[in-house]
């Protein structure tokens, strides 16, 4: 008895250590995954601080020079009323013309001074739903910014089983973390896009290809109001079925591409037409 009591109090130690091994080599290996999600998330923030640098740069630097222009002008006209080369009517019309031509330059700068704040309000809602998600398989989800608009790609894969619209349970905590995202951007509105690859569906219950990612979409747009909370009236299903392929439908990897739901945040257009509209344009 004192035996066995000798060995359990002698191996007891060693048990205790090689766990407590094992969990500082899980928590060293969660920490250097963060950290290097962490350091991408810095360099994509210093990029963003760059082009937001220079853009404003590049708007005082268009500032300076209309503002040069404008002196110029009226210099200009000064010299040739003072040569008595035009009237003084004739100078006032040409003033008016340059002040018309001075107005349209700083119109088309409110729109670059626009498109420079869509750029980066896109650019860090990208950083943050990067932040959200994690380190996720780039395969399954792809987050990017095309042409002014904010793009994530959600593979088929990981949503749905071959052939259904229920979205798989496992893939409610990736909507979770964009939808996150999405209700902390109260004035953005977004779609919810179903694509398929180009091979017919047999199942039966539904028409087809076209039918199944109608389906497929609300499906998601359905989970993200009843259990996220993110407002029907910001969200819009729609079903491209087989038709905007990213990649061939000749090889499985080009359908497996081509098998996603796509979250497309709409450009506020709105904005832009208050600036069409404004009464001080003409």
């Amino acid at each position: 008895m004192n035996f066995k009591y000798l060995i359990l109090t002698a191996t007891a130690p060693l048990f205790l250590f090689s766990s407590c091994s094992k969990k500082l080599k899980e928590a060293e290996l969660r920490y250097n995954n963060l950290n290097t999600s962490y350091m991408a998330l810095q360099g994509q923030m210093a990029a963003c601080r760059d082009s937001s640098a220079k853009y404003l740069d590049r708007i005082k630097a268009l500032n300076d020079q209309l503002s040069n222009q404008q002196t110029s002008n009226s210099q200009m006209l000064q010299q040739l009323k003072d040569l008595s080369v035009i009237s003084g009517s004739q100078a006032e019309s040409i003033k008016k013309s340059l002040e018309n031509i001075g107005a349209k330059d700083a119109y088309i700068k409110d729109l670059q001074s626009a498109i420079s704040r869509k750029d980066s309000l896109n650019m860090a809602l990208v950083m943050n739903l990067k932040g959200a998600i994690g380190n996720l398989d780039d395969q399954d989800i792809n987050i990017k910014v095309d042409k002014g608009v904010v793009y994530i790609d959600i593979s088929d894969k990981l949503l749905f089983k071959s052939g259904r619209y229920e979205v798989n349970q496992q893939a409610k905590v990736v909507l979770g973390k964009v939808a996150t995202v999405l209700k902390n951007q109260p004035d953005i509105e977004f779609m919810v896009e179903g694509h398929t690859d180009n091979v017919p569906y047999r199942d039966g219950v539904l028409l087809d290809n076209w039918d199944l990612s109608v389906k497929r979409a609300t499906s998601v747009v359905r989970i993200l109001q009843s259990e996220y909370g993110v407002p029907a009236a910001r969200m819009t299903a729609a079903g491209r079925g087989e038709y905007i392929p990213l990649a061939s439908n000749d090889t499985d990897s080009g359908r497996a591409t081509n098998r996603r739901t796509r979250i497309v945040i709409l450009p506020e257009l709105d904005q832009f037409f208050k600036l069409l509209e404004s009464p001080q344009r003409k």
